[in-house]
């Protein structure tokens, strides 16, 4: 455990954000089929939605007892993607140096929680290159390169190939995820502490302590019908990061791109989750990030998340 920490977090849809089932049957149904009472049930659960509790959240080190909770928020990230995320939350425990798991500090006997081991986010970086040839990795990089292709010109698919198989320059997956109303600001003490493990890692020969590049697929959206006109030039898209503070990272980006995942949406990101009653559509960003820029991402994390 390295960090503890009190956040206003919406209990109810912290929740549901892995459950789809539970989530279909949720306040998205008409309050019209059922008259009056239909009318009081929804406003019932939408107060309850936006009833906001102080949650105490800790970070621990990643345990075997992790793996449902972690691959959980790997299915959330890939979606159907042909991707083994069990092999992949396999890897993550076994390289127990490096990564945290995130935790409600103290479950109070009486609480309505079913298990109070939960997982509500980790983090963790997987360096690609070291493991090259492990089926589940090259099923990333084979999801990567096989979406810029469709979405990008074909010199970016050709370079983002190269870097991914170039060994002389390793690569670290870094896999940020936690549930969708978990506060971004958790996030300042999880990099902190995975930079400090990283480089320990580094000082001590071992797995994913040096990589010259830093990649990221974050949850990202945007309005369905929304674009930005550029002046001389085609209109701009603006994406929304889910985890917010990932915007950070794309700015120091030398490559991005962004593929549609609206065929195989989740609940908390299908066409009809909204701000403010705007539908979004859905989408991940690729971006690769030099690791010399790091300390410049730091430096933003703890200007805008220091609580």
């Amino acid at each position: 455990m390295f960090a503890s920490m009190a956040s206003s977090a919406k209990r109810r849809a912290v929740g549901l954000g892995e459950n789809p089932e539970e989530s279909e049957n949720s306040s998205d149904e008409n309050p019209e089929d059922d008259g009056d009472s239909g009318e009081e049930d929804s406003e019932a659960s939408e107060e309850e939605i936006n009833e906001e509790v102080m949650v105490d959240f800790e970070a621990h080190n990643i345990a075997v007892n992790d793996f449902n909770g972690i691959k959980k928020l790997l299915q959330q990230l890939f979606l159907k993607a042909h991707v083994n995320t069990s092999e992949i939350t396999d890897l993550i425990i076994q390289q127990n140096h490096i990564g945290s798991v995130i935790r409600q500090a103290e479950v109070p006997e009486d609480s309505d929680d079913d298990d109070p081991d939960e997982v509500f986010g980790f983090i963790t970086m997987l360096n690609l290159t070291e493991r090259k040839g492990v089926q589940c990795v090259e099923e990333v990089k084979d999801l990567l390169v096989d979406q810029c292709e469709k979405t990008s010109t074909h010199s970016t698919m050709e370079q983002l190939e190269q870097i991914l198989n170039d060994t002389s320059k390793p690569v670290g997956l870094l896999l940020s995820e936690r549930f969708i109303n978990v506060p971004p600001q958790i996030a300042l003490p999880l990099h902190k502490q995975l930079q400090a493990e990283i480089t320990e890692a580094q000082r001590t020969n071992k797995p994913s302590g040096k990589c010259h590049y830093c990649l990221m697929i974050s949850k990202t959206c945007k309005e369905a019908t929304k674009t930005i006109p550029a002046r001389g030039g085609p209109p701009k898209e603006e994406y929304i990061f889910v985890n917010a503070e990932e915007e950070f990272f794309y700015e120091q980006a030398i490559m991005k791109f962004h593929y549609s995942v609206q065929e195989d949406a989740d609940s908390c990101l299908s066409g009809r989750w909204s701000f403010d009653d705007v539908p979004m559509k859905p989408f991940r960003t690729v971006m690769l990030i030099p690791a010399d820029r790091m300390p410049t991402i730091m430096d933003k994390l703890k200007e805008y998340l220091t609580v």
